[in-house]
């Protein structure tokens, strides 16, 4: 700093402690006396001393000609605090014009290199002085009411900062920034513009200098620092410079370690990491949590990045229609990618690739066809076993894909395809586990010369085709008869069928807690009866005086063969229809006395459970099933397992009118979509809690459900209203036509 400028300085600011402005001279970076009059520099100045512990940001805001504002930020320097910055101006709709950013070299003796360290001391902390010159989009107003808020947020954002807490504020910007994106009109999607990157190394002796051309876009600075920050990249200086709708900036930068980015390699792996994060950030208006969305696009850069990128494969990522699926993907559901695009990686791209060119599940018949091509490739057992569940999942991950990016997403179809896959996976376990049984103690026989046939029956969800997220597979299995195996190791038929029902227990694996996990509670005596059941058996346990419940009475009116002989499962079914739907009389007290212990017994005080809660979708499907099995004797047409089936026909019986059908109908797919938008968060079957309406979890829930208009608030609102509405329809519903649980 000159000496005379100093002296200026100095006459401008004595109220200014000695020690504050020898700290702001030996620190601040060279250029930046070249850049401003004595009177601006003696304003940072001041407005940098106030910094302290207790007011860690400082700004100050004056009008320029015309429509510009000049805006002063001072605080302690944060990682990742620039383009926080810059993200709370594009939430605010304050396009900046030009600026210059700039950060205090390291107290002490010869400054030093920049830290990354999460906690800043205290005392002798770096500093920032940002100087923006901004201009507020067209629409936009920036009164004073608005500046005091844009300032209280700015203390309530580095505040966060303060106390470590990165991710929250990043959170915090991601979704004030997308919400700000979807309001707006302007078509930044439909074109994604070129960013032209020059990295220079002899500008500067301890930095590396980044030259971006390109064109200027929402919230492209935000982005594109962001990006920076994702990748560990650290920020000292940046110039900003903008010319009609071009943007010319400069940003001074050094990895995570303090080193400039030398290697060209290094170099084209920020280059493309940058601007692809750059690009994705304007698709998160179509993600219902984009600050998840975000991450999970920076680990997946991160793992492409791993491999050697094939030129195809990094055009594949820059085209719009990826970028539109990822977003919609990443920032849906945690455990999508926890469970499948972390661990099984290689088959991501492929499965993009191919949704494109094909967005409807492959049929029944199709996915068996290919399974078998895929087992026989198996080299023994514990092969063919993995190759199953890697199928399993594949094929799960890709209806499920279809299902998430499907602007018009029919339940119905999504519950089909689950429950199709289920079916084919069922048949193929059924004949390798019987396969490698019958190699060790031959085939089961009724007879010397009579096979004894096995069947494998659905219930719940699985038996009605109503599969959804994190479902699992209820099941039921069933042989013909006593008999033995035909092999040298000969074993009785019962003892070969519960080896057999273990076996595919076994075989099948459910990556977390109700997806594609097999069930057998249903089953005679549930926990504490046999795996596999002879038809004899079933045929006393379910008859009049036998030992089934009568909410197992009610269960069956969901079952049917899934898999194994078709014939033996005729005969389940025909047993079903005599037990389920005879003439017997059925305690409708007692069925309403299970149904309140539900209430009051599974769902704590103060929740609303979208299954079990009054109002539930339990409600409805109870309601259907009460009326199977008080009518299903007189009319064959309401004996579906499937709730809307079943609901058809009692419409067509007269028993439920045209407003009541439409009515259910409208409901009961509102609540079961509701469950499958707060399962697939995290892929547990246990998440049916509402989260509060006035949470950012209940904001995100209304973006999954399709609420996705310019205002976050009016889409919770509107979605709490329409699950207040629904489920006191259910609640009415079930009370009209069976009493108060």
């Amino acid at each position: 700093m000159e000496i005379n400028l100093k002296k200026t300085v100095e006459m401008l600011c004595l109220d200014i402690d000695e020690a504050a402005r020898e700290d702001f001279y030996s620190r601040m970076d060279p250029e930046y006396y070249s850049l401003f009059t004595p009177e601006e520099i003696a304003g940072h100045l001041r407005i940098t001393a106030g910094l302290s512990p207790e007011h860690p940001v400082l700004s100050y805001m004056s009008r320029s000609e015309g429509n510009l504002w000049n805006i002063v930020i001072t605080a302690y320097d944060y990682f990742s605090e620039f383009s926080m910055i810059c993200g709370l101006f594009t939430s605010y709709g304050l396009d900046i014009v030009s600026g210059h950013s700039f950060t205090f070299s390291e107290p002490g003796p010869g400054g030093g290199s920049p830290g990354l360290s999460p906690a800043p001391r205290k005392s002798g902390r770096k500093k920032i002085l940002d100087l923006f010159q901004v201009r507020p989009l067209k629409g936009e107003k920036f009164d004073r009411p608005f500046q005091e808020k844009f300032q209280q947020d700015l203390e309530t954002l580095v505040g966060l900062l303060d106390q470590n807490q990165m991710a929250a504020a990043r959170g915090e910007v991601n979704r004030r920034v997308v919400e700000y994106l979807s309001g707006t009109k302007t078509p930044f999607m439909s074109r994604l513009y070129p960013v032209n990157i020059q990295f220079n190394n002899r500008l500067s002796e301890k930095w590396t200098v980044m030259e971006i051309r390109s064109r200027n876009t929402p919230a492209f600075l935000y982005a594109f620092s962001n990006a920076l920050s994702m990748q560990d990249i650290y920020i000292y200086k940046v110039r900003i410079e903008s010319r009609g709708e071009r943007v010319f900036d400069r940003i001074f930068i050094t990895n995570s370690r303090g080193n400039k980015i030398i290697g060209q390699r290094e170099q084209e792996l920020l280059k493309v990491t940058t601007v692809l994060t750059k690009q994705f950030t304007h698709f998160l208006t179509l993600a219902p949590n984009p600050a998840k969305g975000i991450q999970y696009f920076d680990q997946l850069l991160e793992k492409v990045l791993e491999r050697e990128c094939s030129p195809s494969l990094i055009s594949f990522l820059y085209q719009k229609s990826t970028l539109d699926l990822l977003a919609r993907l990443l920032g849906t559901s945690e455990f999508l990618w926890e469970d499948f695009l972390k661990m099984r990686f290689e088959d991501l791209l492929p499965i993009l690739k191919s949704f494109k060119k094909k967005t409807v599940p492959a049929k029944k018949k199709e996915l068996r066809l290919k399974l078998k091509k895929a087992l026989a490739r198996g080299k023994n057992v514990e092969d063919k076993k993995k190759t199953l569940n890697e199928f399993k999942d594949r094929e799960m991950f890709r209806i499920d894909l279809i299902h998430l990016l499907n602007q018009k997403r029919d339940l119905m179809a999504f519950s089909l395809a689950l429950t199709e896959l289920a079916e084919a996976v069922l048949e193929e376990v059924y004949l390798l586990c019987s396969l490698r049984l019958s190699e060790e103690y031959g085939k089961p026989y009724l007879s010397p010369k009579v096979p004894c046939p096995f069947a494998i029956c659905g219930l719940g969800k699985f038996g009605g085709r109503e599969m959804g997220y994190a479902s699992d597979i209820e099941l039921l299995f069933v042989y013909a008869g006593e008999g033995k195996t035909g092999g040298e190791r000969s074993i009785t038929t019962q003892e070969y069928f519960e080896r057999l029902g273990q076996d595919i227990l076994n075989t099948i694996e459910a990556k977390r807690e109700g997806i594609f996990h097999v069930d057998l509670r249903l089953r005679p005596y549930g926990a504490k009866g046999s795996l596999s059941s002879s038809l004899p058996y079933l045929k006393s346990y379910y008859a009049p005086g036998g030992g089934a419940a009568p909410f197992e009475r009610q269960a069956l009116t969901r079952l049917r063969r899934v898999a194994g002989d078709p014939k033996l499962g005729r005969a389940v079914e025909e047993i079903r229809d005599q037990f389920t739907y005879s003439r017997e009389p059925w305690d409708i007290r007692e069925a309403r006395n299970l149904r309140r212990r539900q209430a009051k017994e599974l769902v704590k005080p103060g929740d609303i459970n979208i299954k079990y809660s009054s109002g539930g979708v339990i409600d409805l499907e109870y309601t259907v099933q009460y009326y199977q099995v008080l009518q299903g004797w007189r009319y064959p047409e309401i004996r579906s397992p499937s709730t809307l089936e079943a609901l058809e026909g009692l419409y067509q019986k007269k028993i439920l009118s045209k407003v009541e059908h439409d009515l259910f109908r409208q409901a009961y797919l509102f609540l079961r979509t509701l469950i499958d938008a707060l399962r697939v968060v995290r892929g547990n079957a246990r998440d049916l809690i509402l989260p509060d309406r006035k949470s950012e979890e209940f904001k995100f829930l209304a973006r999954r459900m399709g609420y996705i208009g310019t205002d976050w608030k009016t889409g919770a609102r509107e979605l709490h209203s329409a699950i207040r509405r629904q489920m006191q329809f259910s609640r009415q519903f079930f009370t009209r036509h069976f009493g108060k649980i």
